[in-house]
């Protein structure tokens, strides 16, 4: 059995929001009633869904009679669905007086559902089918007489166009990433890999925030076990909301508290297509552009998407080169401290000298003044990734170069150093993985 430990983050998290009950009765009367099912007297079950979304200034109804026959209404929450649609597709055919129900002497449940044109209706019977549909964007159609409601799919909401991925930019290879509609995710895996044997497995997680959450695998080609595994973690998460897919890694490590990535964060769905293949499941979370790929080792983070569109004698190369210079980011200043603090016989003379003659006027001992730019260095790093996006890149250019000649100008810090730091940089910045990247 894998142990999973929490982070303290997390732990904090994990527990339940203690909710006053005179700012929020409704939260009492949503317990009682989502045990119940529909009592089938509008104006009864109206009221009790009206009660439960008080102070909703988004929560939108429109009542209307059947034929002149059956009352009824629409509710809905207001920017989650779209009203040109639900015109068309339900209000409309409602409204008209055709006289397709009096063909029947007794009107069913099925006939009223036959008259509505929308391509996804689905039914329920309880107050908790009822809210859950309204508050996913879903409309319901509640009929006097009748102990079912009509969920109607009309989901409409502004979301962000597919772009090409950020965080993960390639020269060869597909431009385009995930977004935050899953559903938009969903399809990008499923036009890449057209077979019955792509499954993905819907749950919900959050007690507050109900967030989607889909995971998917190839089936004969993933582990059973791999899957199940995966499967009972995320079943396990107890947490009030899930905003990113990051909350859900911290839940299904191994080692919370290691600086290393466990998982796989990616926003290109060839990267996950790819690693279907080789019997990885990802996992998709709505509001998040980013899937996650379990399991994964080292060597597949080091290695880009890039890598399988070129020629292999050139991407062998640059894969060499990347964990070449993996040593160089991890070592190199600790190398540079060592030998011109204790080891100078490694140092040819000539260079012994120069590297002597820069730091004559340094007043620090060579750890401190590695420490002072390697914090430097995050520090105009970190600058450059919060500040807008057209001056972010000049101050963090601008900011190096000016502050690194008046650091060496001024004698704090030696030359060689400077070049020491900038190496440093530069080899953190070739690892595919961002995460990784904070780790090394």
């Amino acid at each position: 059995m894998i142990r999973v430990v929490l982070p303290l983050r997390i732990l904090r998290q994990k527990r339940k929001l203690t909710l006053k009950n005179q700012s929020h009765k409704w939260d009492n009367t949503q317990e009682q009633n989502e045990k119940d099912v529909l009592s089938g007297i509008l104006d009864e079950d109206f009221n009790q869904i009206k009660q439960l979304f008080e102070g909703a200034g988004d929560f939108a109804y429109r009542e209307l009679e059947i034929n002149s026959t059956y009352s009824a209404v629409i509710l809905y929450l207001n920017g989650l669905v779209n009203v040109d649609r639900l015109e068309f597709h339900v209000i409309n055919p409602l409204l008209k007086r055709n006289g397709e129900l009096l063909k029947h002497s007794e009107p069913t449940f099925d006939h009223i559902k036959a008259l509505l044109s929308s391509a996804q209706v689905a039914q329920g019977q309880t107050f908790q089918e009822v809210i859950e549909q309204i508050l996913s964007g879903g409309t319901i159609l509640l009929i006097n007489g009748f102990k079912k409601a009509l969920f109607i799919s009309e989901q409409s909401w502004e979301q962000r166009a597919v772009d090409e991925p950020v965080s993960e930019a390639v020269v060869l290879g597909p431009r385009e990433g995930f977004t935050e509609n899953i559903r938009t995710n969903i399809s990008m895996i499923r036009r890449r890999l057209k077979t019955t044997k792509l499954k993905f497995e819907y749950m919900k997680i959050g007690t507050l925030s109900s967030t989607e959450v889909v995971f998917t695998y190839l089936e004969d080609i993933a582990q059973q076990s791999i899957v199940e595994e995966v499967r009972s973690r995320l079943n396990r998460i107890d947490i009030d909301a899930i905003e990113d897919s990051g909350y859900i890694v911290e839940f299904i490590e191994d080692q919370p508290f290691s600086l290393f990535p466990q998982v796989l964060q990616t926003e290109r769905p060839d990267r996950v297509v790819g690693n279907l293949l080789e019997g990885k499941i990802g996992i998709m979370v709505a509001n998040s552009p980013f899937a996650l790929i379990v399991p994964v080792t080292f060597f597949q983070m080091m290695n880009s998407p890039e890598d399988y569109y070129g020629r292999f004698i050139m991407t062998s190369f640059i894969r060499f080169i990347r964990y070449l210079f993996l040593f160089v980011a991890l070592l190199f200043p600790a190398i540079y401290i060592a030998v011109t603090t204790f080891h100078h016989e490694l140092l040819p003379t000539n260079l012994i000298f120069s590297v002597a003659a820069s730091r004559d006027k340094v007043p620090f001992p060579a750890v401190i003044e590695a420490l002072l730019m390697e914090i430097t260095f995050e520090a105009l790093r970190e600058a450059g990734l919060r500040l807008p996006r057209p001056i972010g890149s000049t101050v963090s250019i601008v900011g190096a170069l000016v502050i690194g000649q008046a650091a060496v100008e001024a004698g704090i810090v030696s030359a060689p150093l400077v070049i020491v730091v900038a190496t440093t940089g530069i080899a953190s910045f070739m690892f595919p993985s961002y995460p990784l990247t904070g780790a090394i």
